[in-house]
């Protein structure tokens, strides 16, 4: 089985198919899910979607490329959290690529996710693009990784560089990949992935965007995260069935979740 470990089944694209989603699914063999917040205000849409299915998990978090929106203090994250359907911070981060100009207030809120982490003890979602460096000495400075005591987390949707991997997996961190690593001018993120531990990958969709090959144009899903999976396989030379459960077990045993024998 597979796990999408990063979607937005919340979001309007998908919202309105749900029962079609959960279909799909079920017919390549992706047994969760989990729904990532990006803002507060519909925090309650996303929270509702776990409570209301068994295979779907959710996060609390506001996205760092949202700039008009309410800003969580680490006590309303750390409440908010408590819910067991409420397994990771985030998606949080920095983004240099979106927005430039003064982003104090960004770096900022990277800081108070990370904060909430260290008190809920729930693992960080990060979204990193074109802050690499800063994205490193926050979470140093702030005792995100294992290696200091926090919880650490994962890197979704990965696109930076191997160093950065590598310094990321060093303070505890997973690495995920979305359908990108799929896409014929990624090459030098497939080089990446080729090298990344098994025991330290995670696979998403960040549905409904960035729709895998074979699936590019459509409007992405979770139940396409198998592609992404059928093609991490290829590249490290793996059958798809190792892959599969080292993927799963990496899923709960960041998101402290049971451990379950799945067949791929």
């Amino acid at each position: 089985m597979f796990i999408d470990s990063h979607c937005h089944i919340n979001f309007p694209e998908l919202a309105a198919r749900l029962p079609e989603i959960f279909s799909k699914m079920a017919e390549n063999q992706v047994s969760h899910a989990l729904c990532v917040s990006v803002e507060l205000p519909a925090f309650p849409q996303v929270l509702a979607l776990a409570e209301a299915y068994p295979n779907v998990y959710a996060s609390v978090g506001v996205h760092p490329d949202y700039e008009e929106t309410p800003e969580p203090s680490v006590d309303e994250l750390v409440r908010l959290a408590q819910h067991p359907k409420i397994i990771a911070i985030g998606e949080t981060g920095l983004d240099y690529f979106r927005l430039k100009g003064e982003l104090e207030w960004q770096r900022e809120r990277f800081r108070v996710h990370i904060r909430a982490s260290r008190a809920s003890g729930k693992p960080l979602i990060i979204h990193t693009r074109a802050a690499a460096a800063d994205t490193l000495r926050i979470l140093q400075e702030e005792k995100g990784g294992t290696d200091q005591g926090g919880v650490a987390g994962v890197m979704h949707c990965f696109t930076e560089s191997l160093e950065f991997a590598e310094a990321a997996i060093a303070m505890g961190f997973y690495i995920s990949f979305s359908g990108i690593v799929t896409f014929k001018s990624a090459k030098d993120l497939q080089a990446v992935a080729r090298v990344v531990p098994l025991e330290r990958m995670l696979i998403e969709t960040d549905s409904p965007y960035l729709a895998p090959v074979p699936m590019r144009g459509k409007t992405n899903e979770p139940g396409f995260v198998r592609h992404v999976a059928e093609f991490l396989a290829d590249l490290k030379g793996l059958p798809l069935s190792e892959l599969a459960a080292a993927t799963t077990h990496n899923f709960q045993t960041l998101f402290k979740l049971p451990h379950e024998e799945h067949a791929s």
